[in-house]
Protein backbone atom coordinates (compact mmCIF):
# COMPACT_ATOMS: atom_id res chain seq x y z
CA UNK A 1 0.00 0.00 0.00
CA UNK A 2 1.51 3.33 -0.99
CA UNK A 3 1.55 6.30 1.40
CA UNK A 4 -1.27 8.85 1.25
CA UNK A 5 1.18 11.69 1.91
CA UNK A 6 4.91 12.36 2.09
CA UNK A 7 7.05 14.56 4.30
CA UNK A 8 9.05 17.34 2.65
CA UNK A 9 12.37 15.47 3.11
CA UNK A 10 10.83 12.39 1.47
CA UNK A 11 9.62 14.45 -1.50
CA UNK A 12 13.06 16.03 -1.91
CA UNK A 13 14.70 12.58 -2.04
CA UNK A 14 12.07 11.14 -4.38
CA UNK A 15 12.23 13.86 -7.01
CA UNK A 16 15.86 14.87 -6.49
CA UNK A 17 15.51 18.61 -5.96
CA UNK A 18 16.82 20.99 -3.33
CA UNK A 19 14.74 22.39 -0.47
CA UNK A 20 15.06 25.86 -2.04
CA UNK A 21 13.73 24.65 -5.40
CA UNK A 22 10.92 22.79 -3.64
CA UNK A 23 9.75 25.89 -1.78
CA UNK A 24 9.97 27.96 -4.98
CA UNK A 25 7.60 25.44 -6.59
CA UNK A 26 5.32 25.70 -3.55
CA UNK A 27 5.38 29.51 -3.66
CA UNK A 28 4.50 29.50 -7.37
CA UNK A 29 1.58 27.13 -6.69
CA UNK A 30 3.03 24.25 -8.72
CA UNK A 31 3.23 21.91 -5.72
CA UNK A 32 0.55 21.93 -3.02
CA UNK A 33 1.63 21.58 0.61
CA UNK A 34 -0.73 20.76 3.46
CA UNK A 35 -0.13 21.40 7.16
CA UNK A 36 -0.64 18.92 9.97
CA UNK A 37 0.10 20.99 13.04
CA UNK A 38 3.55 22.38 12.30
CA UNK A 39 4.44 19.60 9.85
CA UNK A 40 4.29 20.13 6.09
CA UNK A 41 3.15 17.23 3.92
CA UNK A 42 2.48 16.66 0.24
CA UNK A 43 -0.37 14.37 -0.74
CA UNK A 44 0.78 11.59 -3.05
CA UNK A 45 -2.00 12.47 -5.50
CA UNK A 46 -0.82 16.11 -5.62
CA UNK A 47 2.79 15.02 -6.21
CA UNK A 48 1.70 12.64 -8.97
CA UNK A 49 -0.38 15.38 -10.62
CA UNK A 50 2.64 17.72 -10.57
CA UNK A 51 4.90 15.07 -12.12
CA UNK A 52 2.31 14.29 -14.81
CA UNK A 53 2.16 17.94 -15.92
CA UNK A 54 5.95 18.22 -16.39
CA UNK A 55 7.05 18.64 -20.01
CA UNK A 56 8.12 15.54 -21.91
CA UNK A 57 11.55 15.60 -23.48
CA UNK A 58 11.14 14.31 -27.04
CA UNK A 59 14.58 14.93 -28.52
CA UNK A 60 17.08 12.72 -26.72
CA UNK A 61 19.63 13.06 -29.53
CA UNK A 62 21.75 10.18 -30.66
CA UNK A 63 25.14 11.48 -29.55
CA UNK A 64 26.36 12.11 -33.10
Amino acid sequence: MKPVAYSVPDVLKMIGISRTTFYQLVKSGEIKVRKVGTRSIVLSKDLEAWVQQLPVLHDFGDGQ
